[in-house]
């Protein structure tokens, strides 16, 4: 398997036997993407919000200049929606170019995670989460979802939020 963030584990040619993933909760199950993903990590702020963007789309912000949709990850994976709280945050990522914030509980860490620790994810019929992972690693005690974040909106979501914002802010 090749994809951004993770690499087969029996790839002899790869030297490099730990990769890195920002950590985050959600609904008491860790989750981590590839920090080469992360552009930022910045507090809740205010949220424009733009009519007819989807449930889990709450809006826009303005970062330096750029306008960047918000998603929010819990209802993204067709959660229910959780109160936001002072450790809720916005990652900031680069999906194909482009900018999109997910809404997280909290940032916990970018551990080192050993190549051998990672499995492949499970497979179950109907879960919307495992169209997103890319494996499942073990660290000390806990479980984390490894996620591919360019996964986490389809080409035609990122352009349909994009040209809805743009319409928005034009106005």
């Amino acid at each position: 398997m090749s994809v951004k963030g993770y690499t087969d584990r029996n790839d002899v040619n790869d030297e490099k036997t730990e990769v890195k993933y920002l950590t985050f909760w959600m609904e008491g199950q860790l989750f981590g993407i590839p920090i080469g993903d992360v552009v930022q990590i910045i507090r809740m702020e205010n949220i424009t919000v733009i009519p007819e963007f989807p449930s889990y789309a709450k809006g826009v912000i303005n970062l330096r200049g750029d306008i960047v949709p918000v998603i929010d990850i819990q209802l993204r994976f067709k959660k229910p929606a959780v109160s936001y709280t002072d450790h809720t945050c916005i990652i900031v990522t680069m999906i194909r170019e482009k900018y999109v914030g997910f809404i997280v509980e909290a940032v916990v860490d970018v551990p080192d995670i050993s190549k051998k620790a990672i499995s492949e994810p499970p497979t179950i019929a109907g879960d919307t989460a495992g169209k997103y992972m890319v494996g499942v690693a073990r660290l000390e005690k806990e479980l984390v979802l490894l996620l591919e974040t360019s996964r986490l909106l389809e080409e035609k979501e990122l352009e349909a939020l994009e040209e809805a914002a743009r319409n928005r802010m034009g106005e």
